[in-house]
């Protein structure tokens, strides 16, 4: 991105405080709430805030709230984020208040990944007694990154991401990954989780699948994974995540062929007892979307299914008046 003078200036005022270097050095490192950055500096709640709103108002850094909690972290677009990512780039590394403030740091993420393995203990249980009716999941994920790529994904957006398993996997590929949850306790483990990966690139947000907190035609990937089972509208998150789908964009859905199990809808509240074929496709012909590509994983009791759907390329798709023959859309 080509900045201009006032820019550049712009950002450099914004940071010319050590304090606000500092916090522009933790941002740099993954997202952290007020709370946080207050235990790691040593400095007063106003004060941080008041610093924090300087760096925001010049787009150094961003602001996310989720409920009482806000999020902050290096911006990810615009001039803001190209003259936080230099600045941060020059800040050096064995500077003795940047070596206190990264070991404080640590201690935070280790404090957060104690939280969330308390979580994942107390519901191990449940989670395997499910797991062992169907097909292993190492399976079902090599199958999906088969049929979406992860060096074909730019920016990914995982719907239902509960332990952002599925960021962790495309992270060290894609320049950006989002996971949205309705649990703040599974928002926690998957925020360890990416903290343990390095992938400050990929962020869990509170989210509601029925509206995404993301802009239309803003990715380029969405995964839908284990979820449409517990919805009552399962066909409204479709339309909703094709809504977001830039041209050429894909959808890759996972979850259980029909099935007759049901003590599933009281052991594990499932709502729909498997989908077919046929409803899938027509969910997202509905959407504007296309099935490329149908995979069914046979295995216990359960059949795991992962479609794959697309929105077709703009920049391929015939003209009214032309003559050549339709082509064909590559999942």
């Amino acid at each position: 991105m080509t900045l201009t003078m006032d820019q550049v200036l712009g950002g450099l005022r914004a940071a010319g405080e050590e304090t606000r270097l500092r916090l522009l050095a933790l941002c740099a490192r993954g997202e952290l709430t007020v709370t946080e950055m207050v235990s790691i500096l040593g400095l007063s709640q106003p004060r941080v805030s008041r610093h924090l709103k300087v760096m925001c108002e010049s787009g150094l850094l961003e602001r996310v709230r989720e409920g009482s909690w806000v999020f902050y972290r290096l911006a990810g677009h615009g001039p803001g984020a190209t003259v936080a990512g230099a600045i941060a780039a020059l800040l050096p590394e064995e500077d003795s208040l940047l070596v206190r403030d990264r070991d404080r740091h640590a201690e935070i993420l280790r404090a957060r990944a104690e939280a969330a393995q308390a979580y994942f203990n107390a519901n191990a249980a449940q989670w395997d007694d499910l797991r062992r009716l169907h097909v292993d999941e190492a399976r079902v994920e090599q199958a999906l990154l088969g049929i979406l790529p992860p060096e074909s994904v730019r920016d990914l957006l995982d719907v239902g991401t509960g332990t952002g398993r599925l960021l962790g996997l495309y992270a060290p590929h894609i320049r950006e990954g989002l996971g949205i949850d309705l649990s703040r306790e599974m928002l926690s483990v998957a925020r360890a989780n990416l903290d343990a990966a390095g992938a400050s690139h990929c962020q869990a947000r509170l989210g509601d699948l029925y509206h995404l907190p993301c802009e239309d035609a803003s990715r380029d990937a969405v995964t839908v994974h284990q979820v449409l089972h517990y919805l009552e509208r399962p066909a409204e998150a479709v339309r909703e995540c094709a809504r977001v789908l830039r041209s050429g964009g894909r959808l890759a859905i996972v979850d259980f062929a029909p099935h007759d199990l049901e003590d599933l809808r009281d052991r594990h509240q499932h709502r729909r007892l498997g989908f077919s074929h046929d409803e899938v496709a027509a969910w997202c012909a509905d959407a504007g979307l296309t099935v490329a590509e149908a995979l069914d994983l046979p295995g216990g009791a359960l059949t795991v299914t992962l479609w794959l759907a697309h929105r077709p390329d703009e920049d391929q798709t015939p003209k009214a008046n032309d003559d050549s023959p339709s082509k064909e859309h590559a999942a």
